[in-house]
């Protein structure tokens, strides 16, 4: 099996390196109507997703303990449209004019306590090198020589990550040690991320004290914490989902091409059709790796014509389950660079 993925990893690797096409083709290729911003559109997916986290919070106040579960997933599944309207406005899909994209994304990533222009800087550089060995920002892998500087305790704690399917907490690390230190951003940009972090500590210095004043520790952990886990199990496994899996290569500078590692380097990958809905359909994620100007509600027109065009260079699309995961944690645990993935035990057997 490692073999067969290796071979294929080998030739993809040869195609990105060779290939001729470029992203301007396919964008090129693509409907007008797909980077069209429409203002009803846009406020209609804000205003379903203030609605929906309302309604899971009245059915978090109302619930019996046993419901409390389908309260928490509902509500922290509707958190999680929260942060794409965000996405949109990081991305200046959502309006015309970059303050109300500031506005709106900051008002609706402050609940998350994700600070906007600091998500927005760092995630567009995702996108300019998706899939690019040390360069990839988001979801990237760990070549085996990586592993093997660190120290014991490091290397214990990510093997029991990837073997006790721990990818779901994976984005609160991501979270916490990328987007509060402006010094980790260039000067130009420290000014943006300082407000943003402001912004966000603001809310959680007000909110976060009156929730527990009122309704006590436990109904911090009931409203806001745990809706909060369930958006941070749908950021890891969309995070993770969208590019990972055992035949889809991350290449070297030299051996990158673009316009493949969008198309065949980005998954989609079908949830049940409630997520899709209050998540608004963030993961038809090929198009929005094509070009970020498309907004979230145009996702789907451009991925019909993505797949009407460039079908041959798309990976093979998949289901959300847990067998999904377990495949991917189980055979994506370290890179070789121009081989592809191993598993720690054939890691071991190698040393």
């Amino acid at each position: 099996m490692t073999t067969t993925i290796n071979s294929q990893i080998n030739n993809i690797s040869t195609d990105f390196g060779n290939s001729q096409l470029k992203l301007k083709h396919i964008i090129k290729s693509l409907p007008k109507e797909c980077f069209q911003k429409n203002r009803r559109k846009a406020w209609t997916q804000a205003i379903l997703s203030l609605f929906m986290a309302g309604l899971g919070y009245f059915f978090l106040a109302i619930s019996p303990w046993f419901l409390l579960p389908l309260a928490w997933i509902f509500t922290g599944t509707a958190l999680t449209g929260f942060f794409v309207i965000g996405h949109d406005c990081g991305h200046r899909s959502f309006a015309k004019r970059r303050w109300v994209n500031d506005l709106v994304g900051h008002f609706f990533m402050m609940p998350l306590i994700y600070p906007f222009h600091s998500w927005r800087i760092k995630h567009n550089y995702h996108h300019k090198h998706t899939n690019k060995l040390d360069e990839d920002n988001a979801w990237h892998p760990i070549r085996p020589e990586v592993f093997q500087s660190w120290d014991k305790t490091r290397q214990s704690a990510f093997v029991l990550f990837m073997e006790k399917r721990l990818w779901w907490v994976g984005s609160i690390g991501h979270w916490a040690v990328v987007h509060f230190d402006a010094r980790k951003f260039q000067p130009k940009d420290q000014s943006s991320v300082k407000l943003s972090v402001t912004v966000v500590l603001l809310f959680a210095a007000i909110v976060f004290p009156t929730l527990i004043a009122t309704t006590g520790i436990w109904g911090f952990i009931k409203f806001w914490f745990i809706p909060w886990m369930v958006y941070h199990f749908w950021m890891s496994t969309f995070t993770i989902v969208h590019h990972t899996t055992a035949d889809v290569p991350f290449t070297t500078a030299d051996k990158w091409n673009e316009a493949l590692a969008q198309l065949f380097g980005t998954i989609h990958c079908d949830y049940p059709r409630w997520v899709e809905i209050l998540c608004h359909d963030i993961n038809v994620h090929v198009p929005h790796h094509i070009s970020t100007a498309i907004p979230s509600y145009n996702l789907r027109l451009a991925y019909s014509s993505i797949k009407e065009n460039w079908s041959s260079y798309l990976h093979d699309e998949c289901e959300f389950s847990w067998s999904l995961m377990k495949k991917i944690t189980d055979e994506c645990q370290l890179y070789t660079t121009d081989v592809g993935y191993q598993t720690f035990t054939e890691h071991y057997a190698e040393q």
